[in-house]
């Protein structure tokens, strides 16, 4: 079912062998075979009561609540505690939950799948397979979980793989892909794709198990979900020299996962089919079950947003199996190969550098944001407080003394910096953003990604950085043991999360908190401009280590060939964190330039929408809610068209910018957002919207 015919045809009933009056499987179906790369398997049930698959039991008004679920014994969570702490988490990490922000009214557990606001609570009953995915060293370790509905539809099977975003656990696109799936019917196969929340103790060496609880390394062996590569030796030497610090799974696992995130996502729809066999396919007696479900008679649309977008659009590439039947994804994390001669053009001008990689244009971010805060044409940026000015104003005059900035005064090198970040490649709208996104997110990803690419170990502390909890003072300290004990369920898998910073090992005094400690070569509190500019190095430098990381990111780098696959890629315009002309714009040129006619893809880039919908109702970020509408909205939109262009041969949307309308008002108590703020993708968009693909130019309207 890999075109546009209707898919649950009558050819697919009787592959079935259900509907049509059919009861009995054919005899001929092979039989069903648990994956080779499967291990671990746990299968749990929900009543949709007291426990459920989409929100552990706590409801739509349990995920909006500020409380988060108890824990009983704080130093000692059991896994069911741990995975309701994780799916609370998960959730509103991905979503906007707080009142008038569209959650509970455009979208949210109690929204059913036709868009109708119910009064329920939105839980879900049903089973839930969570596995390992392994080649047998215990290194990979790829966290999977399969959720079958009780609401499944024999007679109109579907899957939806959802990778999780970020560097989340399993369930990081819970909220996401995963409740669209579920609402559907649907079985949602989620994996961590190899990134997850692994993390390990290096002090007193616990790690997590599959189910998020801590145990001793070594007693854990090859069921930790991730161990550090070190001997004892090495360990304890590290220990030595730097007491208290973690290793992550994304950071330090020295396999580089991303390249193998279209691996990971196939190998969760895979053990999605399997358990779906398992659970409801046909006895074939002696306690085996037929493959009844497969590939040539289940929908399978593969969703996510982020990194787990990202990992979609590789799996389309490299499926070749043909389980995939269409592709829908967010501001997806994608770094294209070099097409020939593509230009991108907005409003007829030409876009500087499309198509950079996240390392490339983080390191500079990373480099530029802190002093790109302080502009005076971006004041009233939301979250701008959260850069101390005095730092970032040593961070101006660093740059300055590299040579990176030209002008004389702070607030001139500031707007400076700005021009710097647009030239580059940001979208203009994208200023107001740099001091928030440096804040909460730039400088812990820079790390995070110049240690995966390279493959450096934890031991290395690469640019001097390493991962501690921190005391009052900011100096190293050991975390809590309650913090350390509910990570799984509470970590993002990437510091700074659960109380474990970034740590700037090469501060003169002392180990220190990254954000206050002070540069060797300047003397000053500058936000660690040495560091930075260690990181930048690795991507403008030529030396061994540079090396390494250029040929990590040359492993990820994207082909755009989605095998003819229907495809919907959405992306928010405002987007400063993953800038739309490095990632979807360049993409989807791509994808038109290798496929030509043979491509159903469509872009859909929706104004006023940005990377974290999550920050919009945060008030220590007043100003998200006036400025942006969720863009969680358009992902949910384009899986609904998804849907209908499968099952009933509805058109796609062409591809097309969407103008959205502020909710405007006071920062911090915008209105309540409405329909007339994200008005739908249109089927016939204006002349004026159109974004079109000829001559190898991609045209966006202004």
């Amino acid at each position: 079912m890999h075109d546009d015919r209707i898919v649950w045809s009558v050819s697919s009933l009787l592959a079935l062998g259900v509907g049509l009056g059919l009861g009995a499987c054919n005899p001929g179906t092979p039989l069903n075979r648990q994956p080779s790369f499967a291990n671990e398997i746990v299968r749990t049930a929900y009543d949709g009561t007291s426990d459920d698959l989409l929100t552990a039991g706590l409801g739509r008004s349990g995920l909006a609540s500020a409380t988060s679920p108890t824990i009983a014994d704080a130093n000692n969570p059991t896994a069911a505690e741990l995975r309701r702490l994780a799916i609370y988490n998960n959730y509103r990490a991905l979503v906007d939950v707080s009142a008038g922000g569209g959650y509970g009214t455009l979208y949210g557990p109690n929204v059913d799948a036709s868009g109708n606001v119910t009064t329920g609570e939105g839980r879900v009953a049903g089973v839930e397979y969570v596995a390992y995915a392994d080649d047998g060293s215990g290194r990979q370790n790829v966290t999977m979980a399969v959720q079958i509905p009780s609401t499944f539809d024999r007679t109109r099977p579907c899957i939806v793989a959802a990778p999780s975003s970020g560097s989340r656990g399993v369930y990081g696109a819970i909220g996401t892909a995963g409740e669209w799936g579920l609402k559907r019917g649907c079985v949602v196969a989620l994996t961590d794709k190899g990134t997850g929340n692994g993390t390990h103790d290096l002090q007193n060496n616990t790690v997590n198990l599959i189910d998020g609880v801590r145990q001793d390394a070594a007693a854990a062996s090859k069921r930790s979900h991730f161990t550090a590569n070190l001997s004892d030796a090495e360990r304890a030497a590290f220990n030595a020299a730097t007491p208290n610090r973690f290793a992550f799974k994304h950071a330090h696992s020295q396999v580089n996962p991303e390249k193998d995130w279209g691996q990971y996502t196939l190998e969760a729809i895979e053990f999605a089919f399997y358990a779906l066999n398992q659970e409801l396919g046909e006895d074939a007696g002696g306690g085996q079950k037929r493959q009844t479900f497969r590939a040539g008679n289940t929908l399978v649309i593969a969703a996510s947003v982020s990194n787990g977008g990202g990992s979609v659009l590789a799996a389309a590439e490299q499926d070749t199996s043909g389980w995939i039947d269409g592709v829908v994804v967010s501001e997806p994390n994608v770094n294209p190969a070099a097409g020939t001669n593509l230009t991108i053009r907005r409003g007829g001008r030409a876009v500087t550098g499309p198509g950079k990689p996240l390392f490339d244009y983080f390191t500079l971010g990373n480099l530029l944001q802190p002093c790109a805060a302080l502009a005076q044409s971006t004041a009233a940026a939301p979250g701008v407080l959260l850069v101390n000015a005095a730092r970032a104003g040593n961070r101006c005059a660093a740059l300055k003394a590299q040579g990176l900035l030209t002008s004389t005064t702070t607030a001139e090198q500031a707007e400076e910096a700005q021009q710097r970040l647009r030239e580059y490649g940001w979208e203009p709208e994208s200023g107001v953003l740099h001091a928030s996104l440096y804040a909460l997110a730039t400088p812990a990803i820079a790390v995070t990604y110049a240690n995966t690419y390279g493959r450096f170990s934890v031991k290395d502390n690469l640019c001097g950085f390493s991962f501690a909890a921190t005391a009052t003072d900011g100096t190293p300290t050991a975390l809590a043991p309650a913090s350390l004990a509910r990570i799984f369920g509470t970590g993002n898998g990437i510091p700074p999360t659960s109380g474990i910073n970034l740590i700037n090992n090469d501060n003169p005094a002392g180990p220190l908190l990254d954000g206050i400690s002070t540069s060797p070569s300047t003397g000053q509190a500058d936000l660690n401009a040495d560091g930075a500019l260690c990181l930048r190095g690795l991507w403008t430098g030529s030396d061994a280590a540079a090396q390494r990381v250029r040929s990590g990111v040359n492993e990820i780098l994207r082909t755009g060939n989605l095998r003819g696959k229907s495809a919907l890629i959405v992306h928010g315009r405002d987007d400063g964190l993953i800038p739309v002309s490095f990632a979807s714009r360049a993409y989807f040129a791509l994808n038109q330039q290798v496929e030509g006619a043979a491509s159903r893809a469509s872009y859909i880039e929706v104004t006023n929408a940005q990377h974290f919908d999550a920050f919009i109702g945060l008030p220590v970020l007043a100003g998200y809610d006036t400025r942006y509408v969720p863009l969680h909205v358009y992902f949910i939109r384009a899986l609904d068209a998804m849907y209908e262009h499968l099952t009933r041969g509805a058109a796609l949307p062409p591809s097309q910018v969407v103008r959205t309308v502020p909710r405007g008002g006071t920062p911090g108590q915008a209105p309540a957002l409405t329909t007339a703020n994200v008005p739908a993708v249109s089927q016939t968009p204006a002349a004026g919207d159109r974004i079109v693909f000829s001559g190898n130019t991609l045209d966006i309207p202004e």
